[in-house]
């Protein structure tokens, strides 16, 4: 790479990171592009088409299911052109840094702008039964007042929200309507890096509008929820393209489309689609109850790093570390611990924590499942009966303890250590800078519960279990504020 493509590297990431990362429009006019009236009143029929010589014919197997939605708010004293919603929190990995460390780009990062307190707007959506029942985003939908959908043909109708899911973004509206319509299905195959996909939608009221591209990616986390696992694909979506419809060469809906990067609100061939197999088991409790019912396990939980799979003696660093353990939780009855490392449940292997709040989520109440751990290095099974996740998380108990000691210097950890005052613990007073516990975040106030699996109560506990420690890293649970965490500090031993 020459000097001067190196020069331009920083700004080009600062016009890719700061952008929209939703593809609703807030537009005062409907552009509305009708098409050839719906034939066939049933459910499209898959049938692969041969790219090579175009997507016309896909397209007029799959156009007349997509539908332009449009929304008014409460208090509509006013339209603003170009607004979006945002999602919340700041995306992770290099985004997320990104904004952190560059605030002056965040007017497109997440959560800086809220829904205009009156207005109108626009999104897509598709039909996905012959009655008329609709999917779209949350995000689209939530707090309308009133919403109308234009068919592939022009015609307007009215519909109902019958539920939304703020934590996938999705919704479910029903058309005010006694006509079949024709409809499309959720694939029922796991799609591939590399696949086609055709976008269709109602990017900035136009209506009607077609795109093609490819998955680029699988498994995004973007900030958008707690159970983000987005498709990325390149396939052109705008805004106004919220909700709308990414299917597949057999004319099966493979994601919903819901977000994208971009420095000005149009597309950059980055665009984040929530997947088939997420979207259709939400869907499906939206049209039963108007809600959605998640599996709960009742943990808190942190993914397992390198330094911790070591510290355990693991393989890999796989699976979710239980920090914590609600009260009156599925996990607490069944007898899950502190410390234990989840590395399965109903037979399904779990890769990071956010993949088992993904796979817990998904899993029927009431239903009992083993849970495969390893606690003090041996691997278990353990059944759990399966609660339903409360509207308002509980607090998860932490591990008490009494006794105190005096001020204890652990020169080689870079760590001075007292008695916790509540008698809970022992609190970190000092951490040298540059030293192994300050490069892994332990700071002054920090409180030590667990060392090598031992509760400590004492300074000289904390001596006592490293002193017993025969590995190349110990684990500590550590209490910071009202959270646990684990964390492994480096040790002379091994």
């Amino acid at each position: 790479m020459s000097s001067s493509s190196t020069r331009k590297a920083p700004k080009a990431l600062g016009l890719f990171a700061a952008g929209l990362l939703a593809a609703t429009a807030m537009v005062g006019v409907t552009l509305t592009v009708p098409s050839t009236p719906a034939t066939a009143q049933n459910q499209i029929q898959a049938e692969a088409i041969d790219p090579t010589r175009g997507f016309a014919d896909l397209v007029d197997r799959v156009m007349p299911a997509v539908v332009s939605v449009q929304v008014k708010f409460a208090n509509a004293s006013s339209t603003e052109e170009g607004s979006q919603r945002m999602i919340p929190g700041l995306p992770e990995g290099p985004w997320g840094e990104f904004f952190k460390q560059f605030p002056q780009f965040r007017e497109g990062a997440p959560g800086q702008r809220q829904r205009p307190e009156g207005g109108m707007g626009q999104g897509s959506g598709f039909i996905i039964s012959a009655d008329g029942y609709a999917v779209t985003n949350n995000h689209v939908v939530q707090d309308a007042n009133e919403v109308t959908v234009t068919l592939n043909d022009g015609t307007e109708l009215k519909a109902e929200v019958i539920g939304t899911d703020p934590k996938t973004d999705l919704a479910l509206i029903k058309i005010d309507s006694d006509k079949k319509f024709d409809f499309v299905a959720f694939t029922g195959s796991e799609p591939r890096v590399g696949d086609w996909v055709m976008a269709v939608g109602n990017p900035f009221g136009l209506g009607g509008t077609v795109t093609t591209g490819i998955i680029s990616a699988r498994g995004r986390v973007i900030g958008a929820g707690p159970y983000d696992d987005f498709l990325q694909i390149d396939a052109a979506i705008n805004r106004g393209n919220s909700g709308g419809p990414a299917f597949n060469l057999e004319g099966e809906v493979v994601g919903i489309n819901t977000a994208i990067f971009s420095p000005s609100g149009g597309s950059v061939g980055i665009g984040f689609a929530i997947p088939a197999s997420v979207a259709e088991n939400v869907i499906t409790s939206l049209k039963e109850s108007g809600t959605v019912t998640r599996g709960w396990l009742g943990v808190r939980i942190q993914p397992v790093t390198e330094d911790i799979a070591e510290s355990l003696g693991l393989e890999a660093a796989k699976g979710a570390i239980v920090s914590e353990v609600t009260e009156g939780s599925p996990a607490l009855a069944a007898g899950l611990t502190q410390g234990d490392t989840i590395l399965k449940v109903d037979g399904q292997e779990i890769s990071d924590s956010r993949d088992l709040s993904r796979k817990v989520a998904q899993l029927k109440p009431g239903q009992s499942v083993p849970v495969t751990v390893v606690r003090s290095g041996k691997t278990m099974d353990i059944a759990v009966k399966i609660g339903t996740m409360p509207d308002e998380p509980k607090m998860a108990s932490a591990t008490q303890g009494d006794g105190k000691d005096q001020t204890l210097s652990l020169a080689d950890f870079g760590l001075k250590l007292a008695p916790a005052q509540d008698g809970a613990g022992v609190m970190v007073t000092e951490v040298t800078p540059g030293s192994n516990a300050a490069e892994r975040g332990l700071k002054a106030g920090d409180v030590i519960l667990e060392v090598a699996g031992a509760e400590v109560n004492s300074p000289a506990d904390v001596r006592e279990a490293l002193n017993a420690n025969t590995r190349k890293r110990v684990l500590m649970l550590v209490k910071t504020g009202d959270g646990q965490r684990f964390l492994a500090l480096p040790t002379a031993k091994g």
